[in-house]
């Protein structure tokens, strides 16, 4: 199955320049780790040193946070997308 993937434009370098695109998985978790397989420097800014998500990104699986999820072996739909958000904070 086909999951489309969005990045934030910021980290559109980490993935050739593309903010939009798709993956062939079968799982939510098949998909996140293809991501990463096919786009590692995107990993690096996903994930701190400790392998735990960004304290100002998001990975939200169609509407709901993974953080949330109690499993990441969801089989995946048709229509079915991985959101990577990046929160900016300041002033």
């Amino acid at each position: 199955m086909r999951i489309d993937i969005v990045v934030p434009f910021l980290l559109a370098d980490c993935t050739g320049g593309k903010s939009g695109f798709s993956l062939e998985a079968d799982t939510l978790e098949e998909a996140i780790q293809g991501l990463f397989a096919e786009y590692p420097l995107l990993r690096h800014h996903v994930y701190n040193e400790e392998g735990q998500i960004r304290q100002h990104v998001l990975l939200y699986y169609n509407d709901e946070n993974i953080e949330w999820l109690d499993n990441r072996q969801i089989p995946l739909q048709t229509g079915d997308r991985l959101l990577v958000l990046q929160a900016v904070s300041g002033g």
